[in-house]
C-alpha cells in the first residue's frame, strides 16, 4: 500500500520542542467555522470545493468553536515566557487538516489574519489524519468529525469532538471544565449504575473510597494542564481548571477528591452537581473549553455559549 500524501508547513518563529510542550491538534472545522465549505464539499464534490477555497484564499474564516480555548493557550505561553524566556514547557498547537495543500492556503492566511501562533500545518490527503497524531506527541485533539476523534482515543490520545456554535469566552486566563466520570476518570461507577442504580453506585464508591478511580480519556490532558499551571502561583495563574460533575459531593464526592490528590491533580474549584443542569454554573465559569460524555450536558452548555467538547463513550 502505497504512503498517504501529507505535507507539513512549519510557520513558528520560535521553534518549540515537542518533547517538552503540550502539543494540541486541531482540525480545520474544530478552529474556524467551514460548515458552508463542508456542505459545499458534501453536495458538489473535491474539485468545487477547491475551487472556492482557492477563490477565497484572502477571505479570512469565520473562528469556530475552539478559537477561543486556541487564543487564550496562546496568553498562557505569554505569561509563561514573560516569567522565564527559557521555559520550554508551552503549548504547542499544530492545525491537523484532510484539506490538499492547494486548498490549504486559506487556512494558513487565516491563521495569519487572527495572529494564531500555529507552529505546523499538516495537510494529509488521506480519511484517516489521526495516524500522525502520535509522531506529533499530541497530548489533546479536538475535531469536528466523530471517527477521528474515535480514531484518537482507540489511538491512546486524549481527544474530544466539538461542534460548530456561537461562543462567548473570556479572553484571559485560560478556562478549562471538565466532568468527571468517563472523562478525567473511568466510567466504572457509571456501569454500576446503569445495572445496579443510583443506591448501587453510592454503595460501591463507599466501599471502593480508598482505591483512586481509573483513568479517563481526557486524564493524560488534564496531567500535562496541572503541571503547566503548577509553574504559577494559584494567585497568579494564566489557567484556571474546574471539575463540574453530576456526583453528589456527600456520598460520592470524597473518591474523587482522593482520586484527584493521589494523582496530583489540582483543580481550582469543584462542582458536585448531584445530577442537576451544569448549564447554570458553567455560564457563570464561563470555561473556554468544557469536556462532557453527556450530550445533554453538551446541550446545556451550548446553551449558555459555552464552548463545549463531547468525548465519546462509544466508539
Amino acid at each position: 500500500m502505497a504512503e498517504p500524501e501529507s505535507t507539513v508547513i512549519n510557520t513558528d518563529v520560535k521553534q518549540k520542542d515537542p518533547s517538552e510542550a503540550l502539543v494540541i491538534a486541531v482540525t480545520t472545522r474544530a478552529i474556524f467555522n467551514l460548515e458552508e465549505e463542508h456542505q459545499l464539499y458534501l453536495e458538489k464534490g473535491k474539485e468545487e470545493y477547491v475551487k472556492h477555497q482557492q477563490a477565497n484564499q484572502d477571505k479570512p474564516l469565520p473562528p469556530g468553536t475552539a478559537f477561543a480555548f486556541i487564543q487564550a493557550a496562546q496568553y498562557v505561553n505569554k505569561k509563561i515566557l514573560e516569567s522565564n524566556p527559557a521555559e520550554k514547557g508551552l503549548f504547542d498547537i499544530l492545525v491537523l487538516s484532510n484539506n490538499s495543500p492547494e486548498s490549504g492556503m486559506r487556512i494558513i492566511n487565516s491563521a495569519k489574519h487572527y495572529g494564531l501562533e500555529i507552529s505546523k500545518f499538516c495537510f494529509v490527503s488521506d480519511e484517516d489524519s489521526t495516524q500522525y497524531l502520535k509522531s506529533h506527541r499530541v497530548k489533546l485533539f479536538l475535531s469536528a468529525d466523530r471517527t477521528d476523534v474515535c480514531n484518537a482515543l482507540q489511538r491512546g490520545v486524549s481527544a474530544a469532538l466539538v461542534f460548530q456554535q456561537e461562543v462567548q469566552a473570556p479572553s484571559t486566563p485560560l478556562r478549562v471544565a471538565f466532568d468527571g466520570d468517563a472523562v478525567l476518570f473511568s466510567d466504572e461507577t457509571d456501569q454500576v449504575f446503569q445495572k445496579h442504580g443510583l443506591e448501587g453506585a453510592m454503595q460501591y464508591e463507599r466501599a471502593m473510597e480508598a482505591v483512586p478511580i481509573g483513568e479517563g480519556p481526557i486524564k493524560a490532558f488534564a496531567m500535562h494542564l496541572g503541571n503547566m499551571r503548577k509553574k504559577f502561583s494559584q494567585e497568579e495563574s494564566p489557567i484556571r481548571t474546574y471539575l463540574v460533575t453530576a456526583r453528589s459531593g456527600r456520598d460520592m464526592g470524597i473518591r474523587a477528591i482522593k482520586t484527584l490528590r493521589e494523582w496530583g491533580l489540582a483543580i481550582d474549584e469543584a462542582f458536585f452537581m448531584d445530577g442537576a443542569p451544569k448549564g447554570p454554573i458553567l455560564a457563570q465559569i464561563q470555561p473556554h473549553i468544557f469536556f462532557d460524555d453527556g450530550l445533554h450536558n453538551i446541550q446545556g452548555a451550548q446553551g449558555v455559549g459555552v464552548p463545549s467538547a463531547w468525548v465519546p463513550l462509544c466508539c
